[in-house]
């Protein structure tokens, strides 16, 4: 039958099932807390040329680069039915080593025979994947510090799980057990979403699953050009800083001109800061993602996230620069705090275009912090990863949501029935910062403060950002506050900590880290 609004919308969901699917095995079925709990990971589904036709609702800056993870496995590989590809190279489709991926091709019967019928890939972010600090997000000057590096490798070859590749990947981390039960999780995934695949293909044939495919791209380029169609013609700048890079000091810029003619935009980011010694460069594919996930905040719900959204759109980004750097540039804080601060200036400067549609700045970080160390009480190592929420910003109609997370990220917490069971550290306080929303006719999203006492000596590293600037408000609105870190030595001396910073704690030590609030979005009103 041919493409019709009906059939489209019934394949649309039918495409997203199987990769929500898949992210549903891989939650139930992982063994650390960051994935089962956290639900740090992401899938998606792919056309046989490697296309991403369908993404789960995960996170953000996992889905819109995955696309590259996939193109550098077929790139090296011609794959068989039962074939796996791993990989976590950032520099070969990856976001930051503790990102890895697993891409898989999916076989099907139809009257032609057994052919390719697409790809499904799903990546979960592992809490320790080895490098000079637990958790792997340290304070690096290069990759080679931040852990084991993965190119393309098959995992799995004709349905034969290569052990030798999960003991190398178990021996370099520092907690293998965890790892070993998430590549399982992630090779369960993978097994749902060909099924799943599989099954489409003998309910309704393989051309009209193909056909309905490839109107699932041509559908969201429509959406995302007629978004783009509304948007007034004209050239839109905006610059914004990082903090530091954790190592220098110094302010990064980050430049962006969005060139809006007709239906194409053009996205360039020429003028920001060149590459840096510390840990902030971003992967070009983190950079496509930061600026896929703003134009679909902009085209709406309706339109289908997948590579279609990016046919009309240029990015341009100078190699060598913050956001595209060369090998081997560290890039473990890239993918989670410098994709934010993309998303902050695309939407300062499309706020100049459309200033009624626009938010105002959230918080503009994802708060990392690892703790690892040995648990006395199990006798063996530990590694703990959290992001924390802060405050959103504020829209044009309605106050931002406080405490959440926002923008490039979408886990949850680790709730602390859970975390107090499986590591030796207790949560003292867990709150809303309140009044660190900006204010305006519609006001900022609180921050969070989560105050976490260690219970054993531990090693300890902060990624954040919005500790010397602010998340800006619009139309007249406040900035939020910044955020800050301290450290209450013994649980009694107070000692504030910078963004970025490794230390060693004692048993007894209270860390708290206090998020960002949201900007304000117009003046307010006279009471």
């Amino acid at each position: 039958m041919p493409v019709d609004p009906i059939s489209l919308q019934v394949f649309r969901n039918l495409f997203a099932s199987v990769a929500e699917e898949m992210g549903v095995v891989l939650g139930r079925t992982a063994y650390s807390a960051n994935i089962k709990e956290r639900l740090d990971y992401s899938c998606a589904l792919f056309d046989p040329q490697g296309r991403m036709v369908a993404q789960a609702a995960h996170i953000p800056v996992h889905l819109g680069s995955m696309p590259a993870s996939v193109h550098a496995a077929l790139e090296r590989f011609t794959l068989s039915s039962g074939d796996v590809v791993i990989l976590n190279d950032p520099y070969m489709g990856g976001t930051h080593l503790p990102d890895i991926t697993l891409v898989a091709p999916v076989f099907a019967p139809t009257p032609a025979g057994r052919v390719l019928v697409g790809f499904v890939a799903n990546r979960g972010h592992h809490a320790d994947i080895g490098g000079m600090t637990p958790g792997s997000l340290p304070l690096s000057t290069d990759l080679f510090q931040e852990g084991l590096i993965i190119p393309p490798l098959k995992l799995v070859r004709r349905g034969r799980i290569n052990q030798e590749v999960v003991e190398l990947l178990c021996r370099n981390s520092r907690t293998p057990d965890d790892r070993r039960g998430d590549l399982a999780a992630q090779l369960a995934a993978y097994r749902v979403g060909e099924r799943r695949l599989q099954e489409i293909v003998a309910r309704y044939g393989w051309e009209e699953t193909q056909a309905h495919m490839a109107a699932i791209l041509d559908y969201s380029e429509r959406l995302t050009r007629a978004a783009i169609g509304g948007i007034p013609d004209g050239v839109y700048t905006a610059r914004d800083f990082l903090d530091d890079d954790g190592l220098t000091g110094q302010p990064l810029l980050i430049q962006v001109a969005v060139r809006v003619r007709g239906e194409e935009m053009e996205v360039d980011f020429t003028g920001t800061a060149p590459q840096t010694p510390g840990c902030v460069n971003a992967p070009f594919a983190v950079t496509l993602s930061a600026v896929m996930y703003t134009v679909l905040c902009i085209a709406g719900e309706q339109a289908p996230p997948n590579e279609g959204v990016m046919r009309s759109i240029r990015v341009d980004a100078p190699v060598g620069c913050l956001i595209n750097p060369t090998p081997p540039h560290a890039v473990a804080g890239g993918n989670v705090e410098t994709s934010q601060r993309i998303v902050d200036v695309l939407f300062a400067a499309l706020a100049q275009a459309l200033p009624h549609r626009i938010p105002a700045a959230s918080q503009g970080t994802m708060n990392n912090v690892l703790v690892g160390g040995h648990d006395p009480l199990r006798d063996k190592g530990f590694a703990y990863y959290e992001t924390i929420g802060g405050g959103m910003g504020a829209r044009p109609g309605k106050d931002g949501l406080s405490g959440v997370h926002t923008h490039m990220t979408n886990t949850m917490n680790t709730p602390i029935e859970a975390l107090e069971l499986q590591f030796p550290m207790r949560i003292r306080r867990y709150t809303l910062r309140r009044g660190s929303g900006g204010g305006g006719r519609r006001r900022g999203g609180d921050g969070i403060v989560r105050d976490m006492e260690f219970l054993a000596p531990a090693t300890v590293t902060i990624l954040s950002e919005r500790r010397k600037s602010v998340p800006y408000g619009l139309q007249g609105g406040q900035p939020g506050e910044s955020g800050e870190n301290v450290l209450y030595k013994g649980g009694v001396e107070e000692v504030p900590l910078s963004a970025k910073v490794t230390f060693e704690a004692e048993a007894g030590d209270v860390l708290s880290i206090r998020t960002p609030g949201g900007g304000g979005w117009g003046e307010e009103e006279p009471s």
